[in-house]
Protein backbone atom coordinates (compact mmCIF):
# COMPACT_ATOMS: atom_id res chain seq x y z
CA UNK A 1 0.00 0.00 0.00
CA UNK A 2 1.19 3.27 -0.93
CA UNK A 3 0.33 6.81 -0.49
CA UNK A 4 1.41 10.03 -1.34
CA UNK A 5 0.32 13.92 -0.50
CA UNK A 6 -2.61 14.60 -2.62
CA UNK A 7 -1.94 18.38 -4.10
CA UNK A 8 -4.69 20.73 -3.46
CA UNK A 9 -6.05 22.23 -6.56
CA UNK A 10 -8.82 24.88 -7.79
CA UNK A 11 -11.32 22.61 -6.63
CA UNK A 12 -10.33 20.64 -3.93
CA UNK A 13 -9.22 22.82 -0.90
CA UNK A 14 -6.38 22.47 1.70
CA UNK A 15 -7.45 20.52 4.90
CA UNK A 16 -9.04 23.15 7.47
CA UNK A 17 -10.57 25.38 4.42
CA UNK A 18 -14.14 26.62 5.66
CA UNK A 19 -15.84 28.28 2.43
CA UNK A 20 -16.08 26.65 -1.05
CA UNK A 21 -18.74 28.93 -2.47
CA UNK A 22 -20.16 32.49 -2.43
CA UNK A 23 -22.93 33.00 0.49
CA UNK A 24 -24.04 35.94 3.01
CA UNK A 25 -21.27 35.14 5.63
CA UNK A 26 -18.88 35.19 2.89
CA UNK A 27 -19.97 38.70 1.60
CA UNK A 28 -19.59 39.67 5.15
CA UNK A 29 -15.96 38.44 5.13
CA UNK A 30 -15.02 40.68 2.27
CA UNK A 31 -16.97 43.93 3.16
CA UNK A 32 -15.21 43.27 6.74
CA UNK A 33 -12.11 43.05 5.20
CA UNK A 34 -12.38 45.73 2.57
CA UNK A 35 -13.02 47.86 5.49
CA UNK A 36 -9.75 47.20 6.95
CA UNK A 37 -7.88 47.74 3.67
CA UNK A 38 -10.09 51.44 3.31
CA UNK A 39 -7.81 51.79 6.43
CA UNK A 40 -4.86 51.84 4.50
CA UNK A 41 -6.05 54.34 2.03
CA UNK A 42 -7.29 57.15 4.55
CA UNK A 43 -3.81 56.34 7.37
CA UNK A 44 -1.42 57.55 4.22
CA UNK A 45 -3.49 59.40 1.84
CA UNK A 46 -6.16 61.51 3.66
CA UNK A 47 -3.66 64.07 5.27
CA UNK A 48 -2.61 65.39 2.80
CA UNK A 49 -5.95 67.03 2.20
CA UNK A 50 -4.80 68.84 4.91
CA UNK A 51 -1.35 69.60 4.38
CA UNK A 52 -1.49 73.49 4.82
CA UNK A 53 -3.11 73.36 8.05
CA UNK A 54 -0.67 70.70 9.22
CA UNK A 55 2.82 72.72 8.22
CA UNK A 56 1.01 76.00 10.19
CA UNK A 57 0.12 73.54 13.03
CA UNK A 58 3.31 72.12 13.75
CA UNK A 59 5.72 74.93 12.80
CA UNK A 60 7.38 72.96 10.07
CA UNK A 61 8.25 73.44 6.09
CA UNK A 62 9.23 69.61 5.92
CA UNK A 63 6.47 68.87 3.81
CA UNK A 64 8.32 65.58 1.98
CA UNK A 65 8.74 63.83 5.32
CA UNK A 66 5.15 64.69 6.13
CA UNK A 67 4.13 62.90 2.82
CA UNK A 68 6.10 60.27 2.44
CA UNK A 69 6.04 59.31 6.30
CA UNK A 70 3.25 56.73 6.58
CA UNK A 71 4.64 54.22 3.48
CA UNK A 72 8.07 54.42 4.52
CA UNK A 73 6.92 53.05 8.15
CA UNK A 74 5.20 50.73 6.22
CA UNK A 75 8.35 49.15 4.18
CA UNK A 76 9.86 49.16 7.50
CA UNK A 77 6.57 46.97 9.08
CA UNK A 78 5.71 44.80 6.45
CA UNK A 79 8.71 41.96 7.34
CA UNK A 80 7.94 41.93 11.08
CA UNK A 81 4.51 41.63 10.13
CA UNK A 82 4.45 39.28 7.34
CA UNK A 83 6.52 36.60 8.92
CA UNK A 84 4.17 37.25 12.48
CA UNK A 85 0.92 36.46 10.53
CA UNK A 86 2.69 32.92 9.38
CA UNK A 87 3.52 31.81 12.96
CA UNK A 88 0.93 33.23 15.14
CA UNK A 89 -2.79 33.48 12.97
CA UNK A 90 -2.88 35.97 10.02
CA UNK A 91 -6.31 37.05 11.97
CA UNK A 92 -4.52 37.81 14.89
CA UNK A 93 -2.13 39.95 13.67
CA UNK A 94 -4.44 41.85 11.38
CA UNK A 95 -6.40 42.73 14.63
CA UNK A 96 -3.06 43.78 16.35
CA UNK A 97 -2.20 46.35 13.17
CA UNK A 98 -5.19 47.84 13.10
CA UNK A 99 -5.01 48.43 16.46
CA UNK A 100 -1.20 49.94 16.21
CA UNK A 101 -2.79 51.79 13.41
CA UNK A 102 -5.81 53.21 15.46
CA UNK A 103 -2.91 54.41 18.68
CA UNK A 104 -0.41 56.05 15.73
CA UNK A 105 -3.74 58.17 14.35
CA UNK A 106 -4.35 59.34 17.90
CA UNK A 107 -1.03 60.05 18.49
CA UNK A 108 -1.20 62.45 14.97
CA UNK A 109 -4.39 63.69 16.75
CA UNK A 110 -2.42 64.88 19.55
CA UNK A 111 1.07 65.40 18.43
CA UNK A 112 1.81 69.02 19.72
CA UNK A 113 5.41 69.45 17.12
CA UNK A 114 6.54 67.59 14.55
CA UNK A 115 8.51 64.77 16.00
CA UNK A 116 5.87 63.27 17.87
CA UNK A 117 3.68 63.50 15.22
CA UNK A 118 6.54 61.58 13.05
CA UNK A 119 6.12 58.92 15.78
CA UNK A 120 2.19 58.46 15.33
CA UNK A 121 2.48 58.29 11.02
CA UNK A 122 5.15 55.37 12.25
CA UNK A 123 2.38 53.75 14.26
CA UNK A 124 -0.17 55.21 11.28
CA UNK A 125 2.29 53.07 9.27
CA UNK A 126 1.47 49.52 10.21
CA UNK A 127 -1.59 50.05 8.10
CA UNK A 128 0.37 49.48 5.02
CA UNK A 129 0.28 45.69 5.93
CA UNK A 130 -3.18 45.16 6.37
CA UNK A 131 -3.61 44.54 2.44
CA UNK A 132 -1.49 41.75 2.78
CA UNK A 133 -2.24 40.56 5.96
CA UNK A 134 -6.15 40.58 4.71
CA UNK A 135 -4.70 38.67 1.06
CA UNK A 136 -3.07 35.70 3.07
CA UNK A 137 -6.10 35.34 5.34
CA UNK A 138 -8.49 35.05 2.60
CA UNK A 139 -6.33 32.44 0.82
CA UNK A 140 -6.01 30.94 3.99
CA UNK A 141 -10.08 30.18 5.14
CA UNK A 142 -11.50 29.90 1.23
CA UNK A 143 -10.87 27.14 -0.77
CA UNK A 144 -8.09 28.65 -3.99
CA UNK A 145 -10.89 29.07 -6.30
CA UNK A 146 -12.97 31.22 -3.98
CA UNK A 147 -10.07 33.29 -2.44
CA UNK A 148 -8.67 34.27 -5.86
CA UNK A 149 -11.88 36.15 -6.50
CA UNK A 150 -12.35 37.31 -2.87
CA UNK A 151 -8.47 38.73 -3.16
CA UNK A 152 -9.58 40.85 -6.09
CA UNK A 153 -12.21 42.28 -4.05
CA UNK A 154 -9.97 43.37 -1.27
CA UNK A 155 -7.36 44.47 -2.88
CA UNK A 156 -9.35 46.80 -4.93
CA UNK A 157 -12.42 47.67 -3.47
CA UNK A 158 -10.91 49.75 -0.93
CA UNK A 159 -9.95 52.34 -4.54
CA UNK A 160 -13.57 52.93 -4.04
CA UNK A 161 -12.60 55.20 -1.63
CA UNK A 162 -10.47 57.89 -3.89
CA UNK A 163 -13.64 58.09 -5.52
CA UNK A 164 -15.70 59.28 -2.95
CA UNK A 165 -13.11 60.61 0.13
CA UNK A 166 -12.99 63.81 -0.82
CA UNK A 167 -17.08 64.90 -0.99
CA UNK A 168 -16.99 63.14 2.03
CA UNK A 169 -14.35 64.45 3.82
CA UNK A 170 -14.10 68.10 2.85
CA UNK A 171 -17.31 68.86 4.72
CA UNK A 172 -16.15 66.57 7.79
CA UNK A 173 -12.61 69.24 7.47
CA UNK A 174 -14.51 72.34 7.10
CA UNK A 175 -16.43 71.47 10.24
CA UNK A 176 -13.70 70.11 12.57
CA UNK A 177 -10.70 71.18 11.46
CA UNK A 178 -7.68 69.49 10.04
CA UNK A 179 -7.94 66.62 12.99
CA UNK A 180 -11.24 65.28 11.92
CA UNK A 181 -9.02 63.09 9.51
CA UNK A 182 -7.09 61.51 12.08
CA UNK A 183 -9.76 61.23 14.00
CA UNK A 184 -11.95 59.46 11.07
CA UNK A 185 -8.87 57.37 10.88
CA UNK A 186 -8.76 56.23 14.62
CA UNK A 187 -12.96 55.37 14.37
CA UNK A 188 -11.96 53.20 10.99
CA UNK A 189 -8.99 51.55 12.74
CA UNK A 190 -11.03 50.90 16.08
CA UNK A 191 -14.02 49.72 13.61
CA UNK A 192 -12.08 47.22 11.60
CA UNK A 193 -10.30 45.86 14.35
CA UNK A 194 -13.87 44.88 16.05
CA UNK A 195 -15.47 43.72 13.26
CA UNK A 196 -12.16 41.39 11.77
CA UNK A 197 -12.33 40.03 15.78
CA UNK A 198 -16.33 39.35 15.73
CA UNK A 199 -16.64 37.99 11.96
CA UNK A 200 -13.83 36.79 10.59
CA UNK A 201 -12.56 32.95 11.64
CA UNK A 202 -8.79 32.59 12.56
CA UNK A 203 -6.26 30.61 9.85
CA UNK A 204 -6.50 27.03 10.52
CA UNK A 205 -2.65 27.00 9.31
CA UNK A 206 0.00 27.94 11.73
CA UNK A 207 4.12 28.19 9.98
CA UNK A 208 7.12 26.58 12.61
CA UNK A 209 9.91 28.44 14.15
CA UNK A 210 10.77 31.77 15.39
CA UNK A 211 11.12 35.35 14.13
CA UNK A 212 14.49 36.41 12.96
CA UNK A 213 14.18 39.95 14.39
CA UNK A 214 17.65 41.20 13.58
CA UNK A 215 16.79 40.17 9.85
CA UNK A 216 13.57 42.18 10.42
CA UNK A 217 14.79 45.32 11.72
CA UNK A 218 17.99 45.38 8.84
CA UNK A 219 15.58 44.39 6.09
CA UNK A 220 12.86 47.12 7.03
CA UNK A 221 15.15 49.47 8.45
CA UNK A 222 17.04 48.97 4.88
CA UNK A 223 14.17 49.07 2.75
CA UNK A 224 13.03 52.29 4.67
CA UNK A 225 15.95 54.02 4.47
CA UNK A 226 16.82 53.60 0.92
CA UNK A 227 12.67 54.26 -0.04
CA UNK A 228 12.98 57.70 2.26
CA UNK A 229 16.25 58.59 0.16
CA UNK A 230 14.38 58.51 -3.41
CA UNK A 231 10.97 60.03 -2.06
CA UNK A 232 12.81 63.36 -0.45
CA UNK A 233 16.14 63.53 -2.25
CA UNK A 234 14.95 65.89 -4.63
CA UNK A 235 13.58 68.04 -2.00
CA UNK A 236 16.23 67.73 0.76
CA UNK A 237 19.18 67.27 -1.36
CA UNK A 238 20.48 64.42 -3.31
CA UNK A 239 24.19 65.18 -1.92
CA UNK A 240 23.34 67.10 1.17
CA UNK A 241 25.17 64.60 4.15
CA UNK A 242 21.64 63.74 5.74
CA UNK A 243 20.30 62.10 2.44
CA UNK A 244 23.68 60.68 1.85
CA UNK A 245 24.01 58.95 5.12
CA UNK A 246 20.38 57.61 4.78
CA UNK A 247 21.23 55.77 1.78
CA UNK A 248 24.64 54.60 3.10
CA UNK A 249 22.75 53.39 6.05
CA UNK A 250 20.14 52.02 4.14
CA UNK A 251 22.70 50.12 1.69
CA UNK A 252 24.65 48.70 4.70
CA UNK A 253 21.15 47.55 6.41
CA UNK A 254 20.54 45.22 3.29
CA UNK A 255 23.76 43.99 3.12
CA UNK A 256 23.62 42.74 6.25
CA UNK A 257 20.21 41.96 5.99
CA UNK A 258 21.21 39.55 2.78
CA UNK A 259 24.62 38.07 4.59
CA UNK A 260 22.55 37.22 7.45
CA UNK A 261 19.44 35.59 5.04
CA UNK A 262 22.16 33.24 3.39
CA UNK A 263 23.85 32.19 7.12
CA UNK A 264 20.40 31.13 9.05
CA UNK A 265 17.89 28.32 8.78
CA UNK A 266 15.09 30.65 9.64
CA UNK A 267 16.02 33.94 8.16
CA UNK A 268 12.86 36.57 8.09
CA UNK A 269 12.48 36.08 4.18
CA UNK A 270 14.41 32.96 2.77
CA UNK A 271 15.81 33.89 -0.19
CA UNK A 272 17.96 30.98 -1.38
CA UNK A 273 14.11 29.59 -1.33
CA UNK A 274 12.58 31.93 -4.15
CA UNK A 275 11.71 29.62 -6.72
CA UNK A 276 12.30 31.14 -10.41
CA UNK A 277 8.57 31.69 -11.06
CA UNK A 278 8.56 33.62 -7.57
CA UNK A 279 11.11 35.75 -8.90
CA UNK A 280 9.49 36.23 -12.74
CA UNK A 281 6.36 37.17 -10.80
CA UNK A 282 7.99 39.91 -8.76
CA UNK A 283 9.83 41.29 -11.58
CA UNK A 284 6.92 41.54 -13.09
CA UNK A 285 4.89 43.43 -10.61
CA UNK A 286 7.92 45.96 -9.97
CA UNK A 287 8.40 47.05 -13.40
CA UNK A 288 4.20 47.00 -14.09
CA UNK A 289 3.54 48.69 -10.94
CA UNK A 290 6.38 51.51 -11.72
CA UNK A 291 4.38 51.87 -15.02
CA UNK A 292 0.69 52.32 -13.62
CA UNK A 293 1.56 54.40 -10.67
CA UNK A 294 3.42 56.97 -12.82
CA UNK A 295 0.79 57.00 -15.51
CA UNK A 296 -1.79 57.53 -12.50
CA UNK A 297 0.49 60.67 -11.40
CA UNK A 298 0.66 61.96 -14.62
CA UNK A 299 -2.94 61.84 -15.26
CA UNK A 300 -3.41 63.90 -11.89
CA UNK A 301 -0.65 66.62 -12.96
CA UNK A 302 -1.88 67.03 -16.73
CA UNK A 303 -5.62 67.76 -15.03
CA UNK A 304 -3.74 71.01 -13.54
CA UNK A 305 -2.62 72.32 -16.87
CA UNK A 306 -5.16 74.37 -18.67
CA UNK A 307 -5.34 73.53 -22.58
CA UNK A 308 -4.66 77.23 -23.25
CA UNK A 309 -1.11 77.84 -21.93
CA UNK A 310 0.03 76.67 -25.50
CA UNK A 311 2.25 74.00 -24.51
CA UNK A 312 0.47 70.65 -26.94
CA UNK A 313 -0.94 69.62 -24.40
CA UNK A 314 -3.33 70.29 -20.88
CA UNK A 315 -6.27 69.20 -19.68
CA UNK A 316 -7.75 71.51 -17.18
CA UNK A 317 -11.38 71.92 -17.23
CA UNK A 318 -12.98 72.83 -14.24
CA UNK A 319 -15.58 70.39 -13.22
CA UNK A 320 -14.26 67.56 -15.62
CA UNK A 321 -10.55 67.44 -13.72
CA UNK A 322 -12.52 66.13 -10.63
CA UNK A 323 -13.99 62.86 -13.20
CA UNK A 324 -10.50 62.65 -14.94
CA UNK A 325 -8.80 61.88 -11.82
CA UNK A 326 -11.81 59.58 -9.96
CA UNK A 327 -11.91 57.50 -13.32
CA UNK A 328 -8.56 55.35 -12.44
CA UNK A 329 -10.32 54.35 -9.13
CA UNK A 330 -12.98 53.44 -10.57
CA UNK A 331 -11.11 51.19 -12.87
CA UNK A 332 -8.78 49.29 -10.25
CA UNK A 333 -11.81 48.26 -8.58
CA UNK A 334 -13.65 46.92 -12.37
CA UNK A 335 -10.05 45.49 -13.10
CA UNK A 336 -9.04 43.68 -9.73
CA UNK A 337 -12.45 41.81 -9.42
CA UNK A 338 -12.49 40.94 -12.77
CA UNK A 339 -9.12 40.03 -12.25
CA UNK A 340 -9.81 37.53 -9.16
CA UNK A 341 -13.06 35.83 -11.04
CA UNK A 342 -10.71 35.19 -14.03
CA UNK A 343 -8.05 33.63 -11.80
CA UNK A 344 -10.04 31.40 -9.98
CA UNK A 345 -11.33 30.32 -13.65
CA UNK A 346 -7.88 30.01 -15.37
CA UNK A 347 -5.38 30.66 -12.51
CA UNK A 348 -3.63 33.97 -11.58
CA UNK A 349 -1.51 33.98 -14.52
CA UNK A 350 -3.50 35.12 -17.73
CA UNK A 351 -4.89 37.92 -16.33
CA UNK A 352 -1.64 39.06 -15.05
CA UNK A 353 -0.39 39.24 -18.64
CA UNK A 354 -4.09 40.61 -19.56
CA UNK A 355 -3.40 43.47 -17.39
CA UNK A 356 -0.03 44.46 -18.32
CA UNK A 357 -1.58 44.52 -21.95
CA UNK A 358 -4.61 46.54 -21.21
CA UNK A 359 -1.94 48.91 -19.28
CA UNK A 360 0.18 49.06 -22.03
CA UNK A 361 -2.24 49.96 -24.99
CA UNK A 362 -3.78 52.31 -22.11
CA UNK A 363 -0.27 53.67 -21.99
CA UNK A 364 0.44 54.18 -25.21
CA UNK A 365 -2.53 55.95 -26.46
CA UNK A 366 -2.35 58.33 -23.73
CA UNK A 367 0.64 60.00 -26.11
CA UNK A 368 -2.93 61.61 -27.82
CA UNK A 369 -4.83 61.63 -24.30
CA UNK A 370 -2.67 64.00 -22.95
CA UNK A 371 -4.31 66.85 -25.28
CA UNK A 372 -7.92 65.41 -25.51
CA UNK A 373 -9.91 64.93 -22.27
CA UNK A 374 -12.38 62.24 -23.13
CA UNK A 375 -9.67 60.02 -24.61
CA UNK A 376 -7.53 61.08 -21.36
CA UNK A 377 -10.66 60.00 -19.15
CA UNK A 378 -10.67 56.62 -21.10
CA UNK A 379 -7.16 55.96 -20.87
CA UNK A 380 -7.56 56.53 -17.19
CA UNK A 381 -10.36 54.36 -16.69
CA UNK A 382 -8.04 51.42 -18.80
CA UNK A 383 -4.60 52.39 -16.59
CA UNK A 384 -6.65 51.83 -13.86
CA UNK A 385 -8.15 48.56 -14.68
CA UNK A 386 -4.64 47.39 -15.66
CA UNK A 387 -3.41 48.41 -12.08
CA UNK A 388 -6.15 46.74 -10.45
CA UNK A 389 -5.75 43.67 -12.45
CA UNK A 390 -2.21 43.78 -11.88
CA UNK A 391 -2.13 43.73 -7.96
CA UNK A 392 -4.83 41.11 -7.65
CA UNK A 393 -3.30 38.86 -9.94
CA UNK A 394 0.31 39.38 -8.21
CA UNK A 395 -0.92 38.87 -4.71
CA UNK A 396 -2.73 35.62 -6.18
CA UNK A 397 -0.03 33.83 -8.10
CA UNK A 398 2.70 34.89 -5.55
CA UNK A 399 0.70 33.15 -2.84
CA UNK A 400 -0.17 30.14 -5.22
CA UNK A 401 3.21 28.99 -5.26
CA UNK A 402 3.92 29.53 -1.89
CA UNK A 403 2.60 26.40 0.79
CA UNK A 404 -0.31 27.87 2.94
CA UNK A 405 2.11 28.51 5.86
CA UNK A 406 4.44 30.89 4.08
CA UNK A 407 1.62 32.81 2.43
CA UNK A 408 2.05 35.69 4.80
CA UNK A 409 5.38 36.25 3.81
CA UNK A 410 5.04 36.62 0.51
CA UNK A 411 2.42 38.43 -0.09
CA UNK A 412 4.42 40.80 2.26
CA UNK A 413 7.16 40.54 -0.25
CA UNK A 414 4.86 41.69 -2.78
CA UNK A 415 3.52 44.55 -0.87
CA UNK A 416 7.16 45.80 -0.72
CA UNK A 417 8.32 45.01 -4.80
CA UNK A 418 4.49 47.14 -5.05
CA UNK A 419 5.54 49.74 -3.04
CA UNK A 420 9.47 49.70 -4.46
CA UNK A 421 8.79 50.23 -8.05
CA UNK A 422 6.03 52.60 -7.48
CA UNK A 423 8.39 54.62 -5.86
CA UNK A 424 11.59 54.43 -7.82
CA UNK A 425 9.39 54.36 -11.73
CA UNK A 426 7.46 57.65 -10.02
CA UNK A 427 10.59 59.06 -8.67
CA UNK A 428 12.11 58.63 -12.27
CA UNK A 429 9.35 59.74 -14.46
CA UNK A 430 8.91 63.23 -12.16
CA UNK A 431 12.78 63.60 -12.95
CA UNK A 432 12.04 63.23 -16.88
CA UNK A 433 9.49 66.20 -16.19
CA UNK A 434 11.35 67.90 -13.63
CA UNK A 435 14.86 68.21 -16.56
CA UNK A 436 11.62 69.49 -19.23
CA UNK A 437 10.32 72.36 -17.38
CA UNK A 438 9.08 75.46 -18.75
CA UNK A 439 10.17 78.33 -16.57
CA UNK A 440 8.41 80.95 -17.79
CA UNK A 441 5.10 79.24 -18.31
CA UNK A 442 3.40 78.71 -14.95
CA UNK A 443 0.18 76.80 -13.85
CA UNK A 444 -1.26 77.96 -11.08
CA UNK A 445 1.90 79.69 -10.36
CA UNK A 446 4.32 76.48 -10.69
CA UNK A 447 6.23 75.84 -13.59
CA UNK A 448 5.01 73.05 -16.04
CA UNK A 449 7.22 70.73 -18.67
CA UNK A 450 6.75 70.81 -21.78
CA UNK A 451 5.12 68.60 -24.33
CA UNK A 452 8.46 66.71 -24.79
CA UNK A 453 8.47 66.07 -21.35
CA UNK A 454 5.48 64.37 -21.24
CA UNK A 455 5.91 62.18 -24.33
CA UNK A 456 8.86 60.91 -22.86
CA UNK A 457 7.03 60.27 -19.52
CA UNK A 458 4.58 58.21 -20.75
CA UNK A 459 6.74 56.55 -23.41
CA UNK A 460 8.98 55.25 -20.67
CA UNK A 461 6.08 53.82 -18.75
CA UNK A 462 4.69 52.24 -22.00
CA UNK A 463 8.30 50.89 -22.36
CA UNK A 464 8.12 49.38 -18.61
CA UNK A 465 4.86 47.60 -19.56
CA UNK A 466 6.28 45.88 -22.42
CA UNK A 467 9.09 44.65 -20.54
CA UNK A 468 7.03 43.18 -17.47
CA UNK A 469 5.26 41.29 -20.14
CA UNK A 470 8.25 39.55 -20.68
CA UNK A 471 8.46 37.88 -17.63
CA UNK A 472 4.59 37.39 -17.49
CA UNK A 473 5.18 35.44 -20.73
CA UNK A 474 7.61 33.28 -19.57
CA UNK A 475 5.31 32.46 -16.56
CA UNK A 476 2.67 31.41 -18.97
CA UNK A 477 4.88 29.35 -20.51
CA UNK A 478 6.14 27.63 -17.59
CA UNK A 479 3.52 25.85 -15.27
CA UNK A 480 4.99 26.78 -11.88
CA UNK A 481 4.30 23.68 -9.54
CA UNK A 482 2.41 23.19 -6.36
CA UNK A 483 2.58 23.98 -3.65
CA UNK A 484 2.61 21.26 -0.49
CA UNK A 485 0.04 21.05 2.06
CA UNK A 486 0.12 22.47 5.63
CA UNK A 487 2.91 20.66 7.68
CA UNK A 488 4.35 18.81 4.72
CA UNK A 489 8.06 19.26 4.83
CA UNK A 490 9.86 19.23 1.05
CA UNK A 491 11.70 16.49 -0.09
CA UNK A 492 12.37 14.71 -3.22
CA UNK A 493 11.09 11.25 -3.71
CA UNK A 494 13.79 9.53 -4.63
CA UNK A 495 17.56 10.64 -5.28
CA UNK A 496 17.13 10.29 -8.51
CA UNK A 497 14.65 12.29 -9.38
CA UNK A 498 15.16 16.06 -10.68
CA UNK A 499 14.22 19.01 -8.16
CA UNK A 500 12.34 21.99 -9.55
CA UNK A 501 12.56 25.67 -8.18
CA UNK A 502 10.72 25.28 -4.94
CA UNK A 503 11.39 22.39 -3.59
CA UNK A 504 9.18 20.50 -6.25
CA UNK A 505 9.78 16.65 -7.65
CA UNK A 506 10.40 15.93 -11.35
CA UNK A 507 9.39 12.69 -12.34
CA UNK A 508 10.57 10.73 -15.40
CA UNK A 509 7.09 10.99 -16.59
CA UNK A 510 7.04 14.98 -16.08
CA UNK A 511 4.69 15.66 -13.32
CA UNK A 512 5.39 17.40 -10.59
CA UNK A 513 4.52 16.41 -6.49
CA UNK A 514 5.22 16.71 -3.23
CA UNK A 515 5.69 14.30 -0.73
CA UNK A 516 6.05 14.07 3.31
CA UNK A 517 8.92 12.16 4.89
CA UNK A 518 8.64 8.18 4.60
CA UNK A 519 6.19 8.40 1.95
CA UNK A 520 6.98 6.09 -0.66
CA UNK A 521 7.16 6.82 -4.24
CA UNK A 522 3.80 6.21 -5.61
CA UNK A 523 3.71 3.06 -8.25
CA UNK A 524 3.42 4.36 -11.76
Amino acid sequence: MTDTLEEPTLEKPAPGVQEHRWSKRLVLWAAVLTLANVLADVAIGSPMMVLPQLLEHLDTDQVAWLNASAMLAGAIWSPLLAKSSDLFGTRRILVGTLLVACAGALVCLVAPNVWIFLVGRFLQGAAFAAVFITVALARQICTPRVAMALVGLVTSGSSIVGVIEPYLMQPVIEELGYRSVFLTAAVLAAAAALCVRAFIPESPIRGAGRIDLGGAFLLGGGLGAVLAYISLGRDLGWLSGGMIALLAAGAAALTGWAFRALRLDEPIIDIRALSRPILLTLLALVLAAGSFRSMLQLTGLVAQVPPDLGLGYGLGDGESVAVLLATPNAGIVVGGICAGWLAGRFGPTPPLLGGIAVGTVGTFAMLAGVSALPLAIACGAVVGMAAGAIGASGYNLATSLEAPERQGTIAGLVSVVLALGSVVFTFAGGEVLRATLVPETHADGAAVSSATGVYLYVAMAGVLFLLAAIPAILLIRTRPPTPPLPGAPRRPASPAAGRRPGGAVADPAGSTRWESPGAPQARR
